[in-house]
């Protein structure tokens, strides 16, 4: 009779990498890109120095792993948050309330990873990680004011792609607040009347001649 002579395998992870992800993400949180060391992923993860190198990486594969993983996650809810309600005006307020709650989850002034801490990354990758991100963002937005469009909401000639760079500027505006301690209920006060603001329609250029 043959024996079954492969080698058992090793031991299984102690870990479950995405919920060291999670970790990770409230550890470059605290300490910024820069201030973040080795030692401090490996007590912020909960993992060993040896499984963080096999599994994750070094820092700096990690921190675009936190990126792509807060990316995805955030990305679905703000996607959801924009498509969901029936009227563009009511995808506006939802979209932007999602912004506010995101940047102040937990009654936290944290403002958003991908704007207060990855911009001041110096490395090519992440950079153009944050380009691709605000590239599909805008495309999203821009696709929501065209089914507005459609529906009959606004006008054909709305100024689609410069109100949803609008929406882009408005969100960063909101979560930097955030992230300097402006309230919540401030925040999503302003974020509910500037749905007002976007929705107007394209101003005449009406100058006066001599």
């Amino acid at each position: 009779m043959l024996q079954n002579t492969a080698k058992p395998r090793g031991r299984p992870r102690s870990f479950d990498e995405r919920q060291a992800l999670q970790k990770a993400t409230q550890v470059f949180w605290s300490k910024g890109y820069d201030g973040v060391t080795i030692d401090d992923l490996v007590a912020g993860m909960g993992v060993g120095r040896p499984s963080l190198y096999s599994v994750f990486g070094d820092k700096r594969t990690i921190f675009l792993r936190v990126l792509k993983d807060y990316a995805d996650a955030n990305g679905a809810l703000a996607a959801k948050a924009l498509f969901s309600p029936p009227t563009l005006h009511g995808s506006l307020v939802s979209f932007m309330r999602h912004i506010v709650e995101n940047a102040t989850e937990g009654g936290m002034a944290r403002g958003c990873i991908l704007q207060c801490i990855a911009p001041l990354v110096d490395d090519a990758e992440v950079q153009q990680f944050l380009k691709n991100a605000a590239d599909g963002a805008l495309a999203l937005l821009e696709r929501r004011f065209r089914d507005g469009i459609s529906a009959g909401e606004i006008p054909d000639d709305f100024p689609v792609t410069v109100r949803a760079s609008q929406v882009l500027d408005l969100a960063r505006g909101l979560t930097m607040r955030a992230r300097m301690g402006s309230s919540r209920k401030m925040l999503l006060k302003d974020a509910e009347e500037a749905a007002d603001l976007l929705l107007l329609p394209r101003r005449e250029n009406n100058v006066a001649r001599p």
